[in-house]
């Protein structure tokens, strides 16, 4: 079990750096001068080259690489040229909270929906009861982020008033509804596909009518050993989808006018924040990395053969 938690540590770390990596390159490989871009053609050129030092854009590329890891190391991620005081770190705590809250809530409301949708759906196999399902799942996987966030907002802020609209200064559960709803629909319909196909294999195998043929009681026979076994698949899909919330959450605090790492990111893309773009999807990557290590700690748990193979498969 060691060997196979330092394997996917030390692969995630590696991870992280590549993607930072990545980041740094592509920031950089941008069309312009972003210091025009960010100050305009007609500031002074003593302006200019103040920003550019900030920026570090002064510097060979290899030196400004070496800076950038010593940030990434030492956790600040750089600093703001305006106040130095103040580092990218603080910057995206302090905006990290509202979407972790989003992308818990979500996640809570997709299982609560999938696995009971997946397991009736297996139940009541070839039922229109699982045809529903499956049709219910596939319109959830179609319905894209944009669009029914803004369907939502019109249904229930505007036409029937029940919740409120964004920017209008609602505070708690009732802010959260429709964001919730907008970000969890896919994840449940995926989930669901995926309960619902699992739940299939396991109630054809062997040992499950044998449960049946020694008189088991069906509600034993499918919550102990059926569901149990038909959610370890699950929880491999779970974790891939884990760090995609946090990436669906940019487009829906973008909709819905949430504070939170999504819209910190779009404005710092806005204002040619280098330091802050690398720290946010820096960060949005680590949490997708972490994500997939928890599952796979969880799936070793869960799955013995995994952990004596050191987790080859």
């Amino acid at each position: 079990m060691l060997q196979f938690l330092v394997r996917r540590a030390l692969s995630s770390v590696g991870v992280v750096f590549g993607v930072a990596t990545l980041v740094f390159v592509t920031v950089r490989a941008v069309p312009g001068d972003p210091v025009e871009s960010i100050l305009g053609e007609q500031a002074l050129d003593v302006d200019k080259a103040g920003l550019r030092e900030c920026l570090r854009l002064d510097e060979p590329l290899w030196r400004q690489y070496l800076l950038f890891l010593r940030d990434l190391v030492d956790g600040t991620l750089g600093r703001f040229c305006d106040d130095p005081s103040r580092t990218v770190r603080a910057e995206i705590v302090w905006n990290l909270w509202p979407t972790i809250e989003l992308a818990l809530w979500s996640l809570l409301l997709a299982l609560l929906i999938a696995v009971p949708l997946g397991v009736l759906a297996a139940l009541r196999h070839r039922t229109w009861i699982d045809v529903a399902a499956l049709l219910v799942a596939m319109l959830g996987v179609s319905i894209p982020n944009f669009w029914l966030g803004p369907m939502l907002l019109i249904l229930f802020s505007i036409t029937i008033t029940a919740l409120p609209a964004p920017g209008a200064g609602a505070l708690g559960f009732s802010a959260l509804v429709l964001p919730v709803l907008t970000l969890s629909t896919a994840l449940a319909a995926k989930l669901a596909r995926m309960t619902r196909a699992s739940m299939l294999d396991v109630l054809g195998q062997p040992y499950i009518q044998a449960a049946r043929a020694r008189g088991l009681r069906e509600r034993v026979v499918v919550f102990r050993h059926a569901l149990r076994n038909a959610l370890t698949p699950v929880l491999s899909v779970l974790g891939l989808q884990l760090g995609s919330l946090l990436a669906g959450a940019i487009i829906v605090e973008k909709v819905f006018a949430r504070p939170g790492l999504g819209t910190l990111l779009l404005s710092a893309i806005e204002m040619r924040n280098f330091a802050l773009v690398q720290g946010c999807v820096i960060v949005i990557a680590a949490f997708y990395v972490l994500a997939n290590l928890l599952t796979d700690i969880a799936y070793g748990i869960a799955d013995p053969r995994l952990r004596q193979s050191g987790g080859d498969p």
